[in-house]
């Protein structure tokens, strides 16, 4: 954002539009990308989607305008979330009961890539190459995988099922649906104001802010390898509620504590936490019903579309008006909720398991 920000002379809130419309994309797959694998087919559906966030890519690389780059975003956000909702169905339908390993392991490769999108930009810049070279090495990647593995049966999910598909997903699923909302929306509030809150609160430079956010983004790597390895021993529901109580310690030592160390600690503590609360919540919703693993993906795309999409402008809302020490109330109302559902879910389990 700050490379094409200085390229096209645009304001905070223009280039904050391109996160908007991403996420606005990821909540109309979510809305529909059930529907699209019953039509047309998970295999299908899983590469269109990894093809429309390579053209979205391709846009941004190509185009000199706001509104296409926006557009850009918005089908990376919309056709590329058909890819992203159809690896967890498809993973949760192959591995059974194992889906929360697979999940989760998944995640560990999505933090480190991530972990690497910047590292790949700044390098590109620094040789010379400029930043949309980040962005033709993952259309690039994306075109060897499918020339690799496009002929790799995929597992049908629902669709197979006859009829299964029009029965309403349980409210036991819309309970942890709701936790990956309030989930992600903490994970998107920390992550987009975090330097902002190390700057304005805590009393860092940018510089520093900025390098010491890093420490969240490793935390996260390193609880998804951790988290990944407990699920071999560990069932994902009582993980969910391990993983709630370190973020219940971390965030309240960031958000409160007056030592810029113990903030950084607390920091670290809340990204550890946090890393697990997607891909176990996410494993838990989809083996509710395990048969309709595709309309439980595409719902928690949706979800997740709608925190990228709100919770950061809120808190930033709030901050304008409060500062961001009082917003940061509102990641911690978050959190509170989420917690709240986590434990009394696990207390139903508990107490509905031996009958």
């Amino acid at each position: 954002m700050p490379f094409l920000r200085a390229e096209l002379d645009l304001s905070y809130s223009v280039g904050a539009l391109h996160l908007s419309a991403f996420a606005l994309g990821m909540i109309l797959a979510g809305l529909t990308g059930s529907a699209a694998a019953d039509r047309w087919g998970r295999a299908l559906l899983f590469w269109c989607g990894g093809a429309g966030m390579a053209l979205g890519a391709l846009v941004l690389v190509i185009v000199r305008q706001p509104a296409l780059t926006i557009t850009g975003a918005f089908v990376m956000g919309f056709i590329g979330s058909y890819l992203v909702g159809m690896i967890p169905a498809t993973l949760a339908d192959r591995h059974g009961t194992k889906r929360a390993i697979a999940i989760t392991e998944s995640n560990v490769a999505a933090s480190i890539s991530s972990a690497f999108v910047p590292v790949v930009i700044g390098a590109s810049e620094a040789l010379g190459f400029g930043w949309r070279t980040s962005l033709i090495l993952g259309i690039g990647t994306f075109l060897v995988l499918f020339a690799i593995f496009r002929q790799v049966p995929l597992p049908k999910g629902e669709r197979s099922v006859e009829g299964k598909s029009a029965r309403p997903l349980p409210r036991r699923f819309w309970a942890y649906w709701l936790v990956i909302l309030l989930g992600v929306a903490l994970e998107w509030s920390v992550g987009f104001w975090g330097a902002d809150f190390l700057v304005s609160v805590v009393g860092l430079d940018k510089v520093n802010a900025a390098t010491l956010m890093s420490v969240f983004f490793v935390a996260m790597v390193i609880g998804r390898m951790v988290g990944s390895r407990l699920t071999h021993t560990i069932e994902s529901r009582q993980l969910l509620v391990y993983a709630i109580v370190v973020v219940g310690v971390g965030f309240p030592l960031f958000w409160l504590a007056q030592l810029s160390i113990l903030n950084i600690f607390g920091l670290f503590l809340a990204g550890l936490g946090i890393a697990n609360l997607f891909p176990l919540t996410l494993s838990v919703a989809t083996s509710i019903d395990p048969e309709q693993s595709n309309r439980a993906s595409a719902r928690v795309s949706m979800a997740s579309g709608m925190a990228i999409l709100l919770a950061p402008q809120i808190l930033g809302s709030f901050a304008d008006r409060v500062g961001l020490f009082n917003a940061f109330g509102v990641a911690a109302t978050l959190l509170a909720a989420a917690a709240l559902i986590v434990f009394a879910e696990s207390r139903y389990v508990t107490a509905n398991s031996g009958r």
